[in-house]
């Protein structure tokens, strides 16, 4: 008598699963406060004059971001649920993605559930879900792409093709809401040759596919992409961009992105963020009637651990020859790494919001490799604790008093 073979939870419906559990989590409360946070006062303002289609604003910055959450007002009203509402979607796809490159890079469902639980109790990404900011949409199609462009690989032909430019499209899409998102286009590019490479013999990865076509799918996917997202901007009533005037208005980003900026409380410098030296309060005021704050804070959990496990996954990726491991490692080092370089007079410790994002594979990767099982769901429940711990003052819940602060900072570089 033949037996059923076991049967296994299929990934997509699994990321699905995760998708949506962090989006009910992202949702709760995510109204609260009915005011402007933090640089909520930058871009929603921006938002509502691109909904107008009125005039350029916040040249800063590309204007994808901005239109997301334009569209969320034009759904739900202005107000703080149609401001926020996109970004909680944002976070959920983030989620879903950091699980899918985690199951792409070591083909195993219980590290990549892990790395799909530590996002959504990571704290930075809670945060980011949370307010109409553009880094988290930034970082939703930047992990989106990372996911698409590993499960391009065991394609061939025109299947592979479309898949490296859905790729490149959606990192053009991240550029469109910030340019720090530009070096992806680089690694991706990099992988390919790279991998190309190491395969030379069998091409094992994207069959039936010269190198120089996947490279040019990926940018002009990319390119396209980003360019399309200056559409609005040619509908404006007052100083329209025009085909003449799309490229020289590039340079207009570039100028207001390396300008000099006067100091600010909540600055500090790239080499602090891994350690958390300087956590960001975005609110902590009397707001809806209450003492209120949100501290844009890493669990200490996912983001000291994390910090350990990318440096047990470099070891043995050197000592295992892992190109899993090396790439998960990369990935964390990719994003981090244009911070050192980047021609900005400020930093903040939202700026390293992406690397953050990247500990979570890598924290999976290492807990799988080097503990139990037992111990495993013992970290999550300490990241689980931790995450209820500071809940009060992630999600801007209502405090006894002005010195309420003081139950939540460890260290008088939080305050």
């Amino acid at each position: 008598m033949m037996t059923a073979a076991p049967s296994h939870p299929r990934p997509i419906l699994v990321a699905v699963l995760l998708g949506l559990v962090a989006e009910t989590l992202f949702l709760i409360r995510v109204s609260v406060p009915h005011t402007l946070v933090f640089d909520e006062v930058h871009y929603v303002p921006a938002a509502r004059t691109m909904l107008a289609l009125a005039a350029p604003v916040n040249t800063e910055h590309p204007l994808l971001g901005k239109a997301i959450i334009a569209a969320g007002i034009a759904l739900f009203g202005d107000n703080s649920l149609g401001w926020r509402f996109f970004s909680t979607v944002a976070g959920a796809v983030t989620v879903a993605a950091l699980f899918a490159i985690t199951w792409q890079l070591l083909g195993r469902m219980r590290p990549a559930v892990l790395a799909g639980l530590f996002a959504m109790l990571s704290m930075t990404l809670f945060v980011q879900a949370r307010i109409a900011m553009l880094d988290g949409f930034m970082a939703a199609f930047v992990v989106s792409a990372v996911a698409v462009l590993l499960a391009s690989r065991r394609a061939s032909g025109a299947r592979a093709l479309t898949r490296v430019a859905l790729g490149g499209a959606l990192i053009g899409l991240a550029i469109g809401c910030k340019w720090a998102a530009v070096p992806f286009l680089g690694y991706a590019g990099l992988a390919i040759l790279v991998l190309r490479l190491r395969e030379v013999s069998d091409r094992a990865y994207w069959r039936g596919v010269v190198t120089p076509a996947l490279l040019l799918v990926l940018v002009v996917g990319a390119g396209a992409a980003y360019l399309l997202t200056f559409l609005p901007a040619f509908f404006y009533a007052n100083d329209p961009l025009t085909l003449a005037t799309l490229l020289p208005f590039q340079l207009t980003i570039y100028a207001e992105q390396t300008q000099i900026l006067a100091p600010h409380t909540y600055q500090s410098s790239w080499w602090s963020w891994p350690l958390m030296l300087r956590p960001i309060w975005y609110l902590y005021e009397r707001a809806d009637g209450a003492m209120r704050g949100i501290l844009m804070i890493g669990n200490p959990a996912i983001l000291w651990g994390g910090l350990v496990a990318v440096a047990a996954s470099l070891w043995a990726s050197v000592r295992d020859r892992s190109a899993a491991l090396l790439a998960i490692v990369a990935l964390w080092l990719g994003a981090y790494l244009p911070w050192i370089v980047i021609p900005k007079s400020l930093g903040f410790f939202y700026y390293y919001f992406l690397s953050s994002l990247f500990l979570c594979p890598a924290l999976a990767a290492a807990l799988d490799r080097y503990v139990s099982k037992r111990a495993q769901s013992a970290f999550v429940i300490l990241a689980a604790a931790l995450f209820v711990y500071f809940y009060p003052i992630i999600v801007a819940m209502p405090l006894d008093g002005p010195d309420a602060f003081r139950r939540w900072t460890w260290f008088a570089s939080w305050v």
